[in-house]
């Protein structure tokens, strides 16, 4: 799927991968094939790992852009199913521009958005078990979404206030929803992984039927801790799915650096003897169905299951960059699995279920619902003005047993206070 890289008119040195198109280049992404058969075939989840080679190297897909759905790996939802896969999308793509907006407008430090790969987030969680437990980063909203998340709480979470939990000592979109079985994220990307593989080795040791779904971007799996990870769950045969999300892009760098121009994400997975299965991740109905595979091998002794989630960060990384500075602006446009908004839409409507009028209302509604919700969330504080937030909490829920110097610092700013 990458394009291979020009060979060097002298090998002596050191070879720097480049972006294939930089600001004011149009976006040319012929190289890429689009299955037309949506290849390669399922095969049964307790299959020996090298059985699934080809599809590191493949891409599962069941969306056509026509709106067909077809294929082994079609999961065959119901009207219902895919009507809530819609609204939980659109319901995450609306609060992501409403906080983005307000991030602007200086009412929080730092906001993130996930822009192009709500399905990765929200197909994913719809084929697990609530009690299932996620180790996220930090563009997977849709889970606490489809999950039933407080989107409130998000908020304050986002906007450190009195009504945030974790009273303000996270940086924004750094959720953590325990009663959601979503783990605190790390903003230091790969530190999950291991953390999510561990959990599972427990799940397993217990007997319990619980499994872990860890993520990280195509960027981290050059830290140490993806192979870490990869090696303890092949090794002791985790109950784990390690989801790879290749967005193109990690923080104003591409996919190359983190050697995205050998061989795929997914064939990672086949050198430490996983699972291995490459998705179209803009494809709501082919994660779903990779998860649902992933998860019924790992519950059922067949071990993990690394995914690629093939997709595209339409978004800068988070309020801190501008993607101007080093990709086209209309780079996102070209690229040719589309939306998967937008493919879901077509597919609802060729069901008979949807129509463009129902949509525009869905969206509509969605914006009011977040509007109002941010209100209430903003009346309990946020950093442009006040936060509502006890100072003092600094102190708390840091250590269970609080060395002596900083003690020494919650005396002294207690006396300032009187």
């Amino acid at each position: 799927m990458a394009k291979a890289p020009k060979p060097a008119s002298n090998r002596s040195r050191l070879y720097v991968p480049e972006p294939q198109f930089r600001p004011g280049d149009t976006p040319d992404y012929s190289h890429i094939s689009v299955p037309a058969n949506h290849t390669p075939g399922r095969p049964d989840p307790l299959c020996e790992h090298h059985e699934t080679a080809e599809h590191a190297l493949k891409l599962i897909r069941v969306l056509r852009f026509n709106g067909d759905a077809v294929g082994e790996w079609d999961p065959k939802l119901s009207n219902d199913a895919l009507l809530k896969a819609m609204n939980d999308m659109m319901m995450t793509r609306a609060m992501d521009e409403r906080m983005f907006n307000m991030q602007r407008q200086g009412k929080m430090s730092f906001y993130m958005k996930s822009t192009g790969e709500e399905a990765v987030s929200v197909g994913h969680s719809m084929a697990l078990k609530n009690s299932d437990m996620i180790f996220p980063t930090y563009r997977q909203q849709g889970i606490l979404i489809n999950r039933g998340a407080s989107i409130k709480e998000m908020m304050c979470q986002c906007l450190s206030n009195s009504g945030d939990p974790l009273d303000g000592k996270s940086i924004p979109v750094l959720y953590s929803f325990k009663k959601h079985g979503f783990f605190s994220i790390s903003g230091n990307l790969g530190t999950q992984l291991i953390q999510g593989v561990g959990w599972a080795m427990a799940c397993a040791y217990k007997n319990e039927d619980g499994i872990a779904s860890v993520f990280t971007g195509e960027g981290a799996t050059a830290e140490g801790d993806f192979h870490y990870a990869l090696n303890f769950a092949s090794t002791y045969r985790a109950p784990c799915i390690i989801n790879v999300v290749n967005n193109q892009w990690a923080i104003s760098s591409f996919q190359g650096i983190a050697a995205g121009e050998g061989e795929t994400f997914a064939a990672r997975g086949s050198g430490y003897g996983l699972a291995t299965l490459r998705v179209d991740g803009n494809d709501i109905l082919a994660v779903y169905a990779a998860t649902k595979w992933a998860a019924e091998r790992a519950r059922k002794g067949g071990g993990a299951t690394l995914i690629e989630h093939f997709t595209y960060r339409q978004a800068g990384h988070s309020t801190s960059d501008d993607p101007s500075k080093y990709r086209p602006k209309d780079e996102a446009e070209h690229w040719p699995f589309g939306d998967p908004v937008e493919r879901l839409k077509v597919h609802l409507i060729k069901l008979g279920v949807w129509s463009e009028e129902q949509h525009e209302e869905l969206a509509k509604s969605c914006k009011l619902k977040i509007r109002e919700t941010y209100k209430a969330a903003e009346a309990m504080g946020d950093l442009s003005e006040k936060t509502h937030v006890n100072d003092y909490t600094m102190f708390e829920q840091v250590y269970e047993h609080p060395p002596e110097h900083l003690e020494a610092q919650r005396r002294s700013f207690t006396q300032e206070l009187d």
